[in-house]
Formats: C-alpha cells, sequence, structure tokens
C-alpha cells in the first residue's frame, strides 16, 4: 500500500504521462491530419518546406521532453507497482510499441530532418522535400502507433488483463 507521499508522486508520474501523450500524439494528429494538407494546399514548396521545417523545429523539442517523461514516468509507475513481473501484458505491449515510437522518432530527428533543415537553408527545395516526405510518412506510422498506445493504456487492463 502506497503512503501518502507515494500517492502523491504516483499522481504526478500519472499526469505528467498522460500530457507527455498529449504534447506528442496530439501534435503528429495536428501537424499531419490538419496542418500539412492546408499548406501543401495553399503554400508553393519554397515557402511550405520553410513553413514546416520551422514548425518541426520548435516541436521537436517537446517531443524530446514528451520521450523523456514518457519513460521516466512510465518506469515509474511500473517501479511503484511491483516491477515487470506485476503488470499486465498490456504495459509490455505497450512499452514495445512506445520502443518503436521511440526509435523512429530518433531516426526522423538524425537523418531526414537535419537534411530537410539543410536542404532548405541551400534552398534545394526538390531534396527538401524528399526529406519532408519520409518525415510525414515516419510521422504517420508514429501516429498510428501512438493512438494504438492510447487505446491499449486506456482500455487494455480491461481487454488484455
Amino acid at each position: 500500500m502506497l503512503n501518502i507521499e507515494g500517492v502523491f508522486l504516483q499522481s504526478i508520474s500519472i499526469t505528467l504521462h498522460v500530457l507527455s501523450v498529449v504534447v506528442w500524439v496530439g501534435g503528429m494528429f495536428f501537424a499531419h491530419l490538419a496542418l500539412r494538407p492546408v499548406v501543401a494546399s495553399l503554400l508553393e514548396p519554397p515557402l511550405r518546406l520553410s513553413l514546416m521545417s520551422q514548425v518541426l523545429s520548435r516541436f521537436f523539442p517537446w517531443v524530446w521532453l514528451s520521450v523523456v517523461l514518457l519513460w521516466a514516468t512510465g518506469f515509474w509507475m511500473i517501479f511503484f507497482a511491483g516491477g515487470m513481473a506485476s503488470i499486465g501484458v498490456y504495459v509490455h505491449i505497450m512499452l514495445t510499441i512506445a520502443a518503436v515510437m521511440t526509435i523512429i522518432f530518433l531516426y526522423i530527428f538524425v537523418v531526414p530532418f537535419p537534411s530537410l533543415k539543410q536542404n532548405v537553408a541551400d534552398k534545394n527545395f526538390p531534396e527538401a522535400g524528399k526529406s519532408l516526405a519520409s518525415i510525414r510518412q515516419l510521422i504517420g506510422i508514429n501516429l498510428w502507433l501512438g493512438l494504438i498506445v492510447i487505446i491499449i493504456g486506456t482500455g487494455g487492463r480491461y481487454i488484455l488483463g
């Protein structure tokens, strides 16, 4: 049984965990399903690519913070639940998907994102477009994975035990 300090720490942990999910998955949802289609329909490539490069430059630090908080709070909650052997299979599934999402984000951040920024700076818009297309596809994958994790996180205990 948790003491009052443990309950407080768990409530802070859960709150930070959920807020981090909202920032990361909600940001991907907005960028992928609202911002990108409008920008693609209204702006020519030089402006569109410059805008998206700057938007991602502002979004990715929030994703980094979210990733760090998700892993830290997730393992904190597992620790307080009694460790890996004490958690349900749904948490193991969430952890696996979270690892894949983190790897995809790291790849985006290290490979196509720097290429996008450099190509925009060099005004090489065809190559910048290729980088952005790669980022878009990978964010689409991560968005679906994130939505699946939300479904598992909210209903997994009841569905998967």
